[in-house]
């Protein structure tokens, strides 16, 4: 399987909680929900079309317990989130969780390298990451990631959690696909191409 990252971000970079204010995961971040005024049936469509596509789900930890909490207990299997994140496996890496209630899902504790490697050798076509900030940054610096899709909203938030740190590993990227949606969202998908070139 390919391991495919998609992240929801805005111009200068926040990822924290795009879709709305949440105190129990987000306690003092008052400029959450920039996503939902922005949405648009084109672009709602694309990112459901994603989401049919994968043949697994990977978490981080609070990715997976927002997740869980929101989208698996809905029961509107008409609508592609809803019906892909229960009717696929999810895994998420974790050393404390020990009972997951959301079915269908496999901890990874321990060797987590080795058991997504282990994930990726399976027969299927994608393993999406959606969310999960500290797995992406993980999962690229162990060069695990095959596709990263950005989904950037034409908002500078100023605040929040921001997908890549202030300082770390750098990356070159091989842009394969870009899309542009009417409220102004751009969708960017790309590989991983080693360490960039500096002049």
């Amino acid at each position: 399987m390919k391991l495919i990252t998609n992240t929801q971000i805005t111009v200068d970079g926040v990822m924290q909680a795009n879709g709305g204010n949440n105190p129990e995961f987000d306690p003092g971040f008052e400029r959450g929900g920039c996503a939902l005024p922005l949405g648009d049936e084109e672009s709602t469509g694309y990112i459901g079309d994603v989401y049919r596509r994968a043949d697994a789900f990977l978490f981080g930890r609070r990715t997976y317990d927002l997740f869980a909490g929101y989208w698996g207990v809905q029961r509107d299997v008409e609508n592609p989130f809803v019906s892909s994140l229960n009717s696929r496996p999810k895994f998420v890496a974790s050393n404390t969780i020990t009972d997951p209630q959301w079915a269908d899902t496999t901890v990874l504790s321990g060797d987590v390298e080795a058991a997504v490697r282990e994930l990726k050798a399976q027969p299927g076509g994608e393993l999406q990451v959606h969310g999960s900030g500290q797995l992406i940054r993980w999962l690229l610096e162990r060069e695990l990631v095959d596709e990263m899709t950005l989904i950037v909203f034409p908002v500078v938030v100023g605040a929040g959690t921001r997908l890549f740190p202030d300082e770390g590993t750098d990356f070159a990227l091989e842009l394969l696909e870009t899309r542009t949606f009417s409220t102004g969202i751009m969708a960017q998908t790309y590989r991983p191409a080693g360490r960039p070139q500096y002049a």
